[in-house]
């Protein structure tokens, strides 16, 4: 680099302090290049880069073995950043700066992830040692629940330029983790995630996740929840030649939220045609309409993929599902404990959270801090006493804190609705059997001519088979159905498909079935029964 050709570029103090620190190991262990940088008298923001001067800095032995890469003097990547960095024109975006730096951080401090299974007996202990960007702890959180681990607790620090976070996590049973092969994808996965371009700028969080797929088309739906409001949805597209291939359905706060991904029924694709989708999205937005509270329903289709739970998550917070009214509260028993508070002296609120521990739990109120653009600094999580407790110190992507009384109240209610959205509220029933188009349809419309109403469910289709997961209530809203109406809706779709979960009685073998008898045999046909006229929409 020579004086006649400054290099000219807007930065921030972070990256002057970064570029001051540039360091590559020489043959005798020394640093022995350093940016030498004049700030600009009438610009304090711009800065010019000079040359490069030389350092005598102890490397550490990781560093002096080779660990990372040398060309011509500089780290693999090193110049090029810099390059990138140094942008001709000062009138640049702060935002392009921002993504430009971190690219900068990342390739000069790559994610390392190190597992611990000998310094608990219990617990499998993951260290995450990371450059800081916002959003890095979603992402975290995010791969150890998609492996179904349970994070028992969590010690979470990124203040400054760095993330450093430990999580003690189990499998589902409680147990500590000892697959080398889940081991490895655990690793992997987090160095996937932390190594991708960062999909978490503020600007772009409604968009987080979404790829481009051919294989199915995503259509999302808010509205207002209402006995057989499922049902109605399936029979819709099941009608318009849709078929459901895998969708979550969450309801909270008498509001309804789908994601769904369907294909065509005869080719098996994403439905392409423009003018059948706008039909579509039509039609679904007459399903939902009716609220009672003025918010209009919204049909949403895409061609893409994203992360359904926390697209849920965005679906109902945007749509304001964390509004309460009195009759509102007497529903939810037990509610969980949030609270926030102002640590002056530091600049934090901090968001503390009690309440019974389940699944995903600390996705959902990570997952929420962050949508509401929120970064967690610092905070701990302890689930193993007998109930769930998290602290988080955070303030806004501003840098401010928690700065009125109003914004405080909307904090508090948006990560209760966050941890109640996915309570499993009402009766769990399972359904395993063949794939086929309209099975949606079908189940739904049994279980609404039987006075039941699914406020949750999953529905997944795996090599043919589908897999379903309803939390119905009855009509009242009450959880504990009668055996009777149970017995009649197992005894329509069968007894060894639909099980269920949660109650006394389904410990109980299933009485003997005659061969004869098993109308679920006919009902399961791949032959839809609308062609038949026996299914009502």
């Amino acid at each position: 680099m020579h004086d006649s050709e400054p290099l000219r570029y807007s930065a921030s103090r972070r990256i002057y302090r970064t570029l001051s620190f540039l360091a590559e190991p020489s043959a005798s262990g020394c640093v022995c290049v350093s940016p030498f940088l004049e700030r600009r008298k009438r610009n304090p923001g711009l800065f010019v880069l000079r040359g490069w001067c030389s350092l005598a800095i102890p490397v550490s032995p990781a560093r002096e073995r080779g660990e990372r890469k040398r060309e011509g003097g500089f780290s693999a990547g090193v110049l090029p950043a810099i390059m990138a960095l140094a942008d001709g024109d000062a009138s640049s975006s702060s935002c392009d700066g921002d993504d430009e730096y971190q690219k900068f951080i990342q390739k000069m401090n790559p994610p390392r992830i190190t597992i611990d299974n000998t310094s608990c007996a219990n617990v499998t202990v993951v260290h995450v040692d990371s450059a800081n960007k916002y959003g890095i702890l979603l992402e975290v959180v995010q791969v150890l629940t998609d492996l179904n681990l349970m994070v028992k607790k969590a010690y979470i620090s990124s203040d400054g330029g760095w993330f450093m976070d430990v999580f003690n996590v189990t499998n589902r049973n409680g147990q500590k983790i000892l697959d080398k092969s889940l081991l490895d994808e655990i690793v992997d996965y987090i160095h996937k995630c932390l190594e991708a371009d960062p999909f978490f700028s503020p600007s772009k969080t409604r968009y987080v996740g979404v790829e481009p797929s051919s294989d199915y088309t995503l259509i999302e739906l808010t509205g207002t929840d209402r006995p057989g409001l499922i049902s109605e949805v399936s029979a819709v597209l099941t009608n318009l030649e849709c078929n459901v291939v895998n969708a979550e359905v969450w309801t909270h706060n008498k509001r309804a939220a789908a994601v769904m991904q369907v294909t065509d029924t005869k080719t098996g694709l994403a439905i392409l045609d423009t003018e059948r989708l706008c039909r579509i999205k039509e039609r679904l937005r007459n399903v939902f309409k009716g609220s009672n509270r003025s918010q209009d329903a919204k049909t949403t289709v895409a061609m893409g993929i994203t992360n359904t739970e926390r697209r849920l998550h965005q679906i109902m917070l945007e749509d304001r599902d964390y509004e309460r009214y009195d009759t509102d509260r007497e529903n939810v028993s037990p509610r969980p404990m949030v609270s926030v508070v102002n640590w002056l002296e530091k600049g934090y609120s901090v968001v503390t959270v009690r309440c019974k521990d389940r699944p995903k739990l600390l996705f959902d109120t990570v997952c929420t801090l962050t949508d509401m653009q929120y970064v967690v600094f610092h905070g701990s999580v302890d689930t193993e006493g007998p109930e769930a407790y998290q602290e988080y110190y955070i303030r806004h992507i501003d840098g401010s804190p928690v700065n009125s009384e109003a914004e405080r109240q909307r904090v508090i209610q948006c990560v209760e609705a966050a941890i109640e959205r996915r309570l499993s509220e009402g009766l769990q029933l399972e359904l395993s059997t063949g794939d086929r188009v309209g099975l949606l349809s079908d189940v739904t419309r049994i279980f609404r001519e039987n006075g039941l109403t699914v406020t949750r469910a999953e529905v997944s289709t795996r090599d043919d088979k589908a897999v379903n997961t309803f939390n119905v209530r009855d009509v009242a809203g009450r959880s504990d159905v009668d055996l009777k109406t149970l017995e009649a809706i197992r005894e329509e779709i069968g007894h060894t498909v639909l099980q269920v979960k949660g109650h006394p009685d389904h410990l109980k073998p299933p009485p003997q079935e005659s061969p004869t008898r098993f109308l679920f045999n006919s009902l399961f046909r791949p032959r839809s029964l609308y062609s038949l006229g026996a299914i009502r929409s």
